[in-house]
């Protein structure tokens, strides 16, 4: 056999094989679809459909999911108790969920930075008659709270164990490989077509940790649902590709005013309250920082009256309640 021959019966066979894996991912992800459809309405900005949901009546709350997130985490618990004294609208961020990307397709070289997701919500909030809200954001979520509270004029922000400031060293391989334009082809398949149910789940648990998961959290999400190629690959790229956003806005937090509350587990190894939300609270006078020394990076479940309490802090500072 010649080297040609051989040359295109690997190529033959890579092919078949891919053809394989994508059709095995578009397989998965359409039965996750199937079982966890759109929770809420859409309303579209710029083009772009953003997947939203809300309910109560009062002073305007918006909800910013991390990474690997949707809606969904909010709607498990939190969502509804806020809904007793709030307006509260929570929001997929753009390519998450079923909110669409701003760049889409496996070749864009782009990611949605804080500040473009910020702006996005922000215009689609002001749609919705939320003009000035106060805006709560989750781990990732949280920098684009602090984007929003930048160049929209919340009325108030609420990190949850939020990205807040440049870290050091990398994210890791996953996200290395996986944003970038080749990653996103060729690795991102693999993982969103063979990642078993059980690898989810201690996904799942280490987050939580040291606290367990809520009974019926992993359902109620769709824990499948981030491993969906497209969501998969936006949510690779807008983590990969986050530090130098977040190095630029450091240097404008200094002109933060508004009433900021900061809720952050003491065991949070995910986004560690050291390298955010300490030294941030050192630095702004009018950051509230809640420390629960036993929580990991999720506040907002092991630690359901404490968030609320943040809200309401945040609602009062600003004037609302």
């Amino acid at each position: 056999m010649s080297f040609r021959t051989l040359a295109l019966s690997l190529l033959l066979l890579i092919a078949v094989f891919y053809a394989g894996i994508y059709g095995w991912a578009t397989v998965r992800a359409a039965r996750a679809e199937a079982a966890n459809p759109p929770a809420g309405s859409f309303i579209e900005v710029d083009g772009r459909r953003i997947h939203y949901i809300e309910a109560g009546d009062g002073p305007p709350v918006v909800l910013l999911h991390g990474a690997f997130g949707s809606l969904r985490d909010y709607t498990y618990s939190l969502m509804p108790k806020l809904a007793e004294r709030y307006r509260v609208i929570a929001f997929d961020r753009p390519g998450l969920g079923y909110s669409d990307p701003l760049y889409p397709g496996v070749l864009s070289g782009q990611a949605e930075s804080p500040a473009a997701q910020a702006r996005i919500l922000a215009a689609a909030a002001r749609q919705l008659g939320a003009e000035k809200p106060i805006v709560v954001g989750h781990s990732f979520g949280g920098i684009v709270a602090y984007a929003w509270a930048l160049d929209h004029d919340p009325a108030a922000i609420v990190s949850l164990a939020g990205v807040a400031l440049p870290w050091p060293g990398d994210l890791g391989w996953i996200y290395t490989v996986n944003g970038t334009v080749l990653g996103g082809a060729l690795a991102a398949p693999l993982i969103s077509a063979l990642t078993p149910r059980s690898r989810i789940d201690s996904g799942l648990v280490y987050t939580f940790a040291p606290h367990p998961m809520p009974t019926g959290y992993d359902s109620h999400i769709g824990a499948y649902m981030p491993l969906r190629l497209g969501a998969f690959r936006s949510n690779a790229k807008q983590v990969n590709w986050l530090r130098p956003h977040v190095v630029e806005m450091e240097a404008r937090y200094p002109g933060l005013t508004l009433p900021i509350e900061i809720v952050h587990g003491g065991q949070d190894v995910t986004v560690p309250i050291a390298i955010h939300s300490g030294p941030l609270s050192e630095r702004l006078n009018n950051v509230t920082l809640t420390v629960i020394d036993d929580a990991g990076h999720m506040p907002q479940h092991s630690h359901e009256d404490a968030t609320l309490a943040a809200i309401d802090r945040a609602a009062d500072r600003a004037g609302l309640n």
